[in-house]
């Protein structure tokens, strides 16, 4: 237990803190499990509305991962990484059907 007002407000923080980086987390992690399943989709049947629905699950989670790493919630080097992630699961289906 806290010993003094300052501890215990620390505490109080990292708690408020700890839950809005697992929110950001969490939320990240969605939006790259549907941006992955929708590239799995246009991979199977390309079609317009496929590719436009890859492209917009990318850019939500291109946001979210901008903003956690604007928070602090990553670091930017993670938060690139995972972008890089994105991109080359894309990048892979169209050289695939370029060929």
């Amino acid at each position: 237990m806290a010993n003094s007002k300052s501890a215990l407000k620390r505490i109080q923080i990292n708690e408020r803190n700890r839950l809005r980086n697992k929110a950001y987390k969490s939320a990240v992690k969605t939006l790259m499990k549907k941006y992955f399943q929708a590239v799995e989709a246009y991979a199977t049947s390309p079609s317009d509305e496929l590719k436009q629905a890859v492209q917009t699950c990318q850019s939500a989670a291109y946001s979210k991962i901008d903003k956690a790493v604007k928070r602090g919630v990553y670091h930017k080097n993670n938060g690139a990484r995972k972008k890089a992630r994105l991109a080359k699961a894309f990048s892979k289906i169209n050289q695939a059907q370029a060929s």
